[in-house]
């Protein structure tokens, strides 16, 4: 009941909000965020119609059809399945009375219009969704160095296992080894959990 009036106690037009953490549990959005997996709120815009929610594992965003409307769609976006991408802040002019944030993640392009008072908030959340965007570029190139180096091992083991007899042990401890390794290197180059990104630069 007390959600459906977040909107009024927070102040909320068509333009987006940031919504404080002491706020959180008004929005929607916030009922399905994992808290049960250690997933937490990082940062939240939040207009009549729409809320983007930003955790430490994925954008949660409930897209509404219009203002009047209570009909909501849910859409998650993990950010080690859909790369942030192409991260832009549009300031406001003189007579604009509001800013824009923009950047895609996965394929999808967003686009938020956020009141100008809340420029620097916005700044902090520009600075994340960056870095971000370059840790996953930077794990993507190394996850495929890392393969190109696997394979490159794996091939020249194995014609220097040809004429072995133990091949099969051989073998079997190749494949053992080279599984571990790969497993590690996914473990260290598909970050699934960006907390110390948004602890770093998120200061609301």
């Amino acid at each position: 009941m007390f959600k459906k009036v977040a909107s009024d106690v927070l102040g909320l037009s068509d333009v987006g909000s940031v919504i404080k953490p002491v706020d959180y549990d008004k929005v929607d959005a916030d009922d399905y965020v994992m808290h049960e997996d250690n997933e937490k709120i990082y940062f939240l815009i939040k207009s009549k119609s729409d809320e983007y929610c930003f955790t430490n594992k994925a954008l949660i965003h409930l897209d509404g059809t219009s203002a009047v409307s209570k009909k909501r769609t849910l859409k998650r976006y993990s950010y080690h399945a859909h790369t942030i991408s192409n991260v832009f802040l549009e300031t406001a002019g003189t007579v604009d009375l509001d800013v824009e944030i923009k950047f895609s993640i996965g394929s999808v392009p967003f686009s938020i219009d956020v009141h100008k008072k809340f420029i620097e908030e916005l700044k902090d959340l520009y600075k994340a969704l960056i870095r971000i965007s370059e840790i996953s570029l930077e794990n993507e190139v190394s996850m495929e160095f890392a393969q190109q180096s696997l394979n490159l091992a794996s091939n020249t083991f194995g014609r220097a296992a040809i004429n072995e007899d133990n091949i099969v042990d051989s073998f079997k401890v190749l494949n053992e080894t080279a599984f571990n390794w790969l497993m590690n290197s996914r473990k260290k180059y598909n970050v699934k959990d960006f907390g110390f990104v948004f602890e770093k630069y998120i200061n609301n």
